[in-house]
């Protein structure tokens, strides 16, 4: 259980951070880094949360909110999961449920979409690239150290930003304010 009683500790005024495991690492560390990004993540669909989503999305996002602090406490904690929070395949499994039945609904693309439409449609798309990148840290913290990566946080990462791109074309009317784009535009 955690317990937050004190919110300084005056530990990382030294330039470090400490990890589940009691190790401590310099802040600008790829771990770090890592985690950190999931938390941007977190914090920018809290945004998206603010602008008063209801139902089924509000639900998911917080549910999602919820993972990327699971997420977070993995990445915190390196090498083997033991007895330890782990991301495991039932949240890669649960995603995968969603973003088909959200796709079920929207029309197939010709195109890439650019981001845009309604705010929560544009929330969603910046959710989506912050998530973006914290997949490209884990998976270079995954070849950096190798074995001490819990594999399923890089597949959790990559199938939440396909969540969250059919997600913002669900908060475009299912697509409809969608607007596409369209390669060489500027060259006609």
């Amino acid at each position: 259980m955690v317990r937050l009683n004190r919110i300084y500790t005056r530990t990382g005024d030294d330039g470090t951070t400490g990890l589940g495991t009691g190790e401590r690492l310099p802040k600008h560390h790829l771990r770090i880094a890592a985690y950190g990004t999931v938390d941007e993540l977190s914090s920018t669909l809290g945004l998206l949360v603010a602008e008063g989503l209801e139902g089924v999305i509000l639900e998911r996002v917080r549910a999602i909110q919820n993972d990327l602090f699971d997420v977070g406490a993995d990445l915190c904690m390196p090498g083997e999961g033991g007895d330890k929070l782990r991301i495991q395949p039932l949240y890669i499994e649960r995603l995968e449920k969603w973003i088909d039945e959200v796709n079920e609904g929207l029309e197939p693309l010709t195109s890439f979409v650019l981001p845009g439409g309604t705010k929560a449609a544009a929330w969603l798309h910046v959710g989506r690239t912050v998530c973006r990148r914290a997949e490209r840290l884990v998976s270079e913290l995954a070849a950096v150290e190798a074995g001490r990566v819990n594999a399923e946080v890089l597949h959790y990462l990559n199938r939440l930003s396909d969540l969250l791109f059919v997600l913002a074309r669900q908060a475009n009317e299912n697509g409809a304010l969608d607007v596409l784009w369209s390669p060489g535009k500027t060259q006609e």
